[in-house]
């Protein structure tokens, strides 16, 4: 999730579990440990390997397996400042309870988690809830604000019910829109090998279907509400192979950072030519419809020993902005196909704040 709403279900979770003197302090202790885990991105920037903060954050940090360790250091970090207030072993559940959320709500968004390291190194992701959504959010201060008010756990419980409530709506509408997918492929007579499904940007009503059939991917949209369903015809694109790049040392370090690259976009990758080629992640575009990627690595095919950059490529134009606002509240939309060559923007630190 966005930093400030991993800050909020570390909080709302540390209140539930305090007493009605205790809920203020268990607002600011569950806050900060929420952030804690994130803290691994701080350590993953390099010059020299920019692909080192796709390797590394959300890893360790955000393993089930080391919540007992994240709890017990935010504990040690905070004890010097809060013993005059709190017993340590009080501290240590309010911080155990925040730290604990950071994992579980990430790899319920679509970016990947570790969340089984060191059993397994697959990066878990459930896309049922955007990594930025602001009904989530706003209940979540509403019910972390009476409890403090009114010093009483009973509201942050209710906000715990609504955030477990609203991913079970999320699974929900994942389901139905995975169903509606998988029957637009047949209907296209299409042999599906793999698929996901993703909400978009601050909702749970406009979604993005992403499957691979014969070498390709084929990107759709589609609206699930209350009043009915509607579909909005996307691209398609085809899937990048090193076979694509004949020129391409295999034993370089640029096919490496392919490599990983691909690890990251769980194999959803595609090429974007030009003077220097882009290898973008097929997951995520600006519309829902679009194959244009919103991240990709630049490839100098001169220079194969050096590491390539990650860069960003967002599409905020009018047109853009608004064919979105129309697909969201169901409306119909003349698709425009968007041009295959992203414009590169400045460098975000925390790439997955950005879908």
């Amino acid at each position: 999730m966005d930093i400030v709403t991993q800050g909020l279900a570390g909080a709302v979770l540390a209140q539930s579990f305090s007493k009605g003197h205790e809920t203020r302090l268990a607002l600011v202790i569950g806050f900060l440990a929420g952030l804690l885990a994130d803290i691994d991105a701080l350590f993953t920037q390099s010059d020299v390997d920019p692909l080192l903060q796709l390797d590394f954050h959300r890893h360790f940090t955000h393993s089930i397996f080391f919540i007992p360790f994240g709890g017990l250091i935010a504990a040690l970090l905070m004890w010097p400042v809060l013993k005059k207030y709190l017993p340590f072993k009080r501290l240590l559940l309010f911080t155990t309870a925040g730290y604990g959320t950071s994992g579980l709500i990430d790899a319920c968004t679509s970016y990947g988690t570790s969340l089984l390291w060191p059993l397994s190194d697959e990066r878990i992701s459930w896309n049922i809830i955007s990594i930025l959504d602001p009904l989530f959010s706003i209940a979540l201060i509403a019910a972390i604000a009476f409890a403090a008010v009114k010093r009483t756990p009973r509201y942050a419980t209710f906000g715990v019910c609504f955030a477990i409530s609203y991913m079970l709506v999320g699974l929900a509408q994942h389901e139905r829109v995975e169903a509606m997918a998988m029957a637009l492929a047949e209907s296209r007579g299409h042999t599906v090998e793999r698929i996901e499904i993703k909400p978009t940007m601050g909702n749970l009503v406009l979604w993005r279907s992403v499957y691979e059939s014969g070498g390709y991917f084929h990107v759709d949209a589609f609206r699930v509400g209350v009043a009915g369903e509607k579909f909005y015809m996307g691209e398609s694109v085809k899937r990048f192979e090193l076979t694509d790049l004949p020129q391409l040392s295999l034993d370089s370090v640029l096919a490496g950072d392919i490599k990983r690259f691909e690890f990251f976009s769980d194999g959803y990758i595609t090429l974007v030519p030009g003077d220097k080629p882009v290898i973008g992640d097929a997951r995520y575009s600006m519309l829902p419809t679009s194959t244009k990627p919103i991240w990709g690595i630049e490839l100098d095919l001169a220079e194969q020993q050096r590491h390539t950059p990650f860069n960003q490529f967002h599409d905020a134009s009018d047109l853009t902005r608004q064919t979105f606002i129309s697909m969201l509240f169901g409306e119909d939309v003349r698709i425009v196909k968007e041009e295959a060559r992203p414009e590169p923007q400045a460098k975000s630190d925390f790439p997955e704040k950005q879908i």
